[in-house]
């Protein structure tokens, strides 16, 4: 039994020593690699964030600046007329969904938070539309507290790397923080979305352009 858990120790070190040397070698590649939702401040990437379910979000910039110019804050959010805030969102779709959430959201924020989002994880999931998912990015990326955002690709790439073999994301998210420090965990989720759009995709890896079969950081190399 101790023999076992000496040999699964090392087995968990050199897993982890193989994490930290995919996210050194993939922020060579993408080393800007950041949130893709355009925003000024938690207010608007909480907004864009929520906006995102279902949707991409080259698409959601799309709509954000009309948005954020009508509505400002949670105060006005709010407020908003819902048919001129689904007129705003429709190019999204499910534009009158999309526009309940985001008036309780500002509810929500300006009832229970003064109009201020709040930096806790717990207080964040309790408002309309904010899941964990959700949570992370803003905590991540508008607090700079570290953060590990599961989305598809993050999930995708963790399994296809051997560090995981879980589909539901608290799993993956807790495997991941295993195996990574905590510095690396909102900026490496941005590097391993960023290789998942643009090389790991779902469907047809081009293994051949990738930067992690050349070093054999990856053990599933022609999927």
């Amino acid at each position: 039994m101790q023999w076992d858990a000496m040999r699964r120790g090392r087995m968990a070190e050199s897993l982890a020593a193989r994490a930290r040397a995919v996210d050194d070698a993939l922020s060579a590649v993408y080393p800007d690699a950041h949130c893709a939702l355009n925003h000024d401040g938690p207010y608007q990437l909480l907004v864009a964030t929520v906006l995102s379910a279902q949707t991409t979000d080259a698409r959601v910039n799309t709509v954000t600046p009309e948005l954020f110019t009508r509505f400002p804050d949670a105060a006005a959010l709010a407020a908003a007329d819902p048919e001129e805030l689904e007129a705003i969102i429709r190019p999204l779709g499910m534009q009158r969904t999309r526009a309940e959430r985001l008036i309780g959201l500002g509810l929500g924020l300006s009832g229970r938070f003064d109009g201020v989002v709040p930096s806790d994880r717990k207080a964040l999931a309790s408002l309309p539309g904010v899941g964990r998912k959700t949570a992370h990015v803003v905590l991540g990326n508008a607090f700079g507290i570290p953060a590990i955002t599961v989305d598809t690709h993050v999930g995708r790439l963790a399994r296809r790397l051997g560090w995981t073999e879980q589909t539901d994301p608290l799993r993956v998210e807790r495997d991941i923080a295993a195996l990574w420090e905590q510095e690396r965990w909102t900026d490496g989720c941005h590097r391993l979305i960023e290789h998942g759009r643009a090389v790991c995709h779902a469907r047809s890896p081009r293994c051949g352009d990738c930067p992690l079969a050349a070093e054999a950081l990856c053990p599933r190399v022609g999927l």
